[in-house]
């Protein structure tokens, strides 16, 4: 396939899937949550499966969910900025906030049981995404010539990153007994790239170049990549009350950003980390579940992400500077209580570690994913035998992580940045099950 035909594939099921956008998520780039019902509690429920959705967390729960079809769309917000003290700096005094701080998220999932009890299922959603948007801000330190502009954050005029990815996956659960079910689902993976205002690390003070390919590391539009991998699950239920959940998904191996082969470690590879789940579900009454699911991400697994910028070879390079982000383990809490037949209430807590380093502050400016606390709510109306209405909220207040500045010269002591971000989210959803 030609790189046309390939960008012209990737679009189309992009506007096939809706308009598609995360900016900087909850738990590094991911989402704390990816249905409403998950978002309500706070992305718990690996061990408690009951709508269409859940197929993007276990396939294996969707033994339970029966025939359905599942459409949401979340407005998430988050306000991302940073500020640069002490004295003279290569990036801005004072706090500069990003722009951008609306982004709407649609998922859609289908399932469906089939003759024999197993089912299948289909669901696109949006994983995550970095989002940045910082204006052409002024900047003493930029003196042009030689720097490639007199203003922005790196002297390179409006900077940021704009990272989107789409998930579309099929899925086959099949109950081995009463009390245990498995599934496996595909996925297909498709993400956009662009990168603004980074000119200023193409080459060094001595006019040596810092990438393998200058002319490929900033400026140069969205490029898109492709690929594939695997999740797979399975429920337990340990009693009639007590059921717990585990789940896989494979590092995805995606198609390299060919128009950011001097940013992405080798050559403008950047793929979508490995990440499992540990979960259970405890029934305390007929009408009250916890849920309580740890999650680990590896960031470092993927080398343009968990390479440290301080790498000293070039960017674009095969074990060449990432982002430097730590693996990230998330600890979530979530509660539903069915109050009657048409109300059911939720809410839920996450907790993570931030995957940024006080020694990474410089280059994350452009992916400041700080967030380490999560607080969700909902609810669900069941209008009639078929139609259900949700909605989901959250909040997740200011974090922040300090560092000096590191220029394309070197560690420069006497400037420290502080990033900072905290984030809304708000979300709606139906569903409609055709019974029978």
């Amino acid at each position: 396939m030609s790189q046309k035909m390939k960008y012209a594939a990737a679009l189309a099921a992009l506007v096939v899937a809706g308009e598609w956008s995360a900016a900087e998520a909850t738990e590094g780039y991911f989402q704390h949550g990816y249905g409403i019902r998950q978002k309500a509690l706070a992305g718990a429920g690996v061990a408690d499966s009951t709508d269409a959705m859940a197929l993007s967390v276990n396939p294996a729960g969707m033994i339970h969910v029966g025939r359905q079809f599942q459409g949401s769309l979340s407005l998430f917000s988050p306000r991302r900025s940073f500020t640069g003290s002490g004295g003279p700096g290569f990036t801005p005094s004072g706090e500069v906030e990003s722009g951008s701080e609306y982004f709407p998220v649609p998922a859609f999932a289908y399932s469906h049981p089939l003759a024999n009890g197993d089912v299948i299922s289909f669901a696109a959603f949006g994983n995550g995404g970095m989002n940045t948007s910082y204006g052409a801000t002024a900047n003493p330190a930029c003196v042009s010539p030689p720097l490639p502009a007199s203003n922005g954050v790196f002297c390179g005029g409006s900077t940021g990153v704009n990272l989107n990815q789409m998930f579309l996956t099929a899925g086959y659960a099949h109950a081995v007994n009463d009390q245990f079910a498995i599934g496996i689902a595909p996925v297909f993976a498709i993400q956009g790239f662009e990168a603004s205002g980074l000119s200023a690390f193409a080459y060094n003070a001595l006019a040596q170049p810092l990438t393998v390919n200058p002319a490929a590391l900033t400026n140069n539009a969205t490029d898109y990549s492709t690929g594939f991998g695997l999740r797979l699950g399975a429920e337990i239920a340990l009693s009639d009350t007590f059921r717990i959940g585990l789940a896989y998904q494979t590092k995805l191996n995606m198609s390299e950003f060919d128009d950011y082969e001097g940013l992405f470690e080798g050559g403008g590879d950047f793929d979508i980390p490995a990440n499992y789940t540990i979960g259970m579900a405890l029934d305390v009454s007929e009408n009250v579940t916890v849920m309580f699911d740890y999650r680990h991400i590896d960031y470092s697994g993927v080398g343009a992400v968990g390479n440290s910028p301080m790498t000293p070879a070039q960017f674009g390079s095969d074990g060449g500077p990432g982002f430097g982000w730590e693996d990230v383990d998330a600890y979530k809490f979530g509660v539903e209580w069915v109050a009657n037949d048409q109300w059911t209430w939720r809410a839920g807590v996450a907790m993570n570690n931030n995957p940024i380093g006080s020694d990474d502050v410089t280059l994350n400016t452009l992916a400041p994913g700080v967030q380490e606390q999560h607080f969700t709510g909902g609810f669900a109306y069941q209008a009639d035998e078929r139609n259900r209405i949700e909605f989901s909220i959250l909040y997740s207040p200011e974090a922040t992580v300090s560092g000096i500045e590191v220029t394309p010269a070197g560690p420069n002591p006497g400037h420290e940045i502080e990033l900072s971000m905290h984030q809304f989210d708000i979300g709606f959803g139906w569903t409609y099950s055709f019974g029978g």
